[in-house]
């Protein structure tokens, strides 16, 4: 079986999160995507793991769905975590994700993070003065099940390789327990391609996940994978993931990274981006204001990078960059995303298929049947990477431009189809 997995999610409790991020919600709004495997999100929270024990049921091992409703979609326990802590004159702040096998693991793991003091109940993602070796041990101690995986790990903030306080590599942040560590996620502002120009993370697994703060935003990173129906189990995924079989891993779904907010480096006071070369030459200062710029995504690959932009890795995980349905249609009729107009089309559009169904596979015919003739072929252009991209910095949203009106670009990727 085929099943689209998003395992960075977020709920009500975490802050500036959407109330409307409930278990029932986000089953509901998965369904709608098209994802069949769902990250908990959150689950050191006690507030939202009572909610998810007094609805969620085992299905497969470590795996779950919601109390009377169809099995297709299911859960898995995951969370993420804010360390921030001294190491090497610096102060590091990194956000990692922590997968658990099973709900009385994710139960005893929030218990160990108490006993050291942390305040689980403060938020979602709670903050917490562990190291990032530590955490492993700390997971591994409880079940040898337990994963960590570091999350959007080039964010300038609170990536494990971010310009602010990240560090140059896996081992300087986990130490001797970098073994353990299988797997980054790439996040918003970076894709695969990027990725593999650094060849210290050639053995290492690229996952992309959404990390929403509202419903709406489910999904817009994604994992697809290829699973034994009888084997389908939080182990079964785990395998999947380490192991970076492209017959078993088939892709992942991407924003186009320059959208995302962190991907060039500027100064949004003043409205101010550039490419790192320009950095390079401004001495890294803002030239409106005098203020240091912030260093994005793009210049920090850049640092670390043994290879050219394009070089292709063997037996690499292929990807698809896309742009959520809303987006789409919302550029078509240059109104907002959250507009009535845009809601009653996507909802429309949605009847019989999800929207992955759309993004990815229904051609043109079906397209048609579902969407005004400019969307359909906005949605066409997306796939074949014929956008405009006018790319985000220090925290604001790029923008991708899917008319026939655009100047368009054909975005390199290693795509499905």
């Amino acid at each position: 079986m085929r099943i689209i997995a998003d395992l960075h999610i977020h709920s009500k409790y975490a802050r500036a999160c959407s109330p409307k991020l409930t278990p029932e919600n986000l089953g509901v709004w998965a369904g709608k995507k098209g994802i069949g495997l769902l990250g908990t999100g959150d689950f050191t929270h006690p507030g939202w793991m009572r909610d998810l024990d007094a609805v969620l049921d085992e299905i497969e091992a470590g795996l779950y769905k919601l109390r009377g409703q169809a099995d297709d979609v299911r859960f898995m326990f995951t969370s993420e975590l804010a360390s921030i802590y001294k190491q090497g004159e610096k102060v590091r702040r990194v956000h990692n994700l922590v997968f658990a096998p099973s709900m009385d693991v994710a139960k005893k793991f929030s218990q160990a993070l108490e006993k050291r003091g942390v305040n689980v109940k403060a938020d979602g993602r709670p903050i917490m003065g562990v190291h990032c070796n530590d955490l492993v041990k700390i997971a591994k101690d409880i079940d040898e099940g337990m994963e960590i995986i570091p999350a959007h790990a080039w964010t300038p903030h609170f990536g494990v390789f971010g310009s602010l306080s990240g560090f140059n590599t896996l081992q300087e942040a986990f130490g001797d327990q970098t073994k353990y560590i299988f797997a980054i996620e790439t996040g918003l502002s970076s894709d695969p391609a990027m990725n593999w120009r650094v060849a210290g993370l050639d053995s290492i697994s690229l996952i992309s996940n959404s990390d929403p703060h509202s419903l709406h935003r489910l999904g817009r990173e994604a994992n697809i994978f290829e699973v034994n129906s009888k084997k389908l189990s939080y182990a079964e995924v785990i395998r999947i993931i380490k192991n970076k079989n492209p017959q078993e891993f088939i892709s992942t779904i991407e924003f186009f990274p320059e959208e995302g907010k962190y991907h060039l480096d500027g100064h949004r006071d003043c409205k101010f981006s550039c490419e790192p070369s320009r950095t390079k030459q401004l001495g890294g200062v803002c030239p409106v204001c005098g203020k240091q710029l912030l260093r994005g995504v793009l210049n920090r690959v850049d640092e670390l990078a043994d290879r050219e932009i394009g070089q292709l890795l063997p037996r690499a995980i292929p990807y698809k960059s896309v742009v959520p349905l809303e987006e789409i249609i919302a550029d078509v009729l240059d109104v907002g995303v959250a507009s009535k107009k845009v809601q009653l089309k996507y909802e429309h559009a949605l009847a019989g298929f999800t929207e992955f169904d759309i993004l990815l596979s229904l051609n043109e015919q079906d397209l048609l049947k579902l969407l005004d003739v400019e969307v359909a072929a906005a949605v066409l252009r997306v796939r074949e990477g014929l956008v405009k991209l006018v790319a985000g910095y220090d925290g604001e949203y790029g923008h991708v431009g899917v008319t026939s009106n655009d100047v368009s670009k054909k975005h390199g990727q290693r795509s499905l189809f």
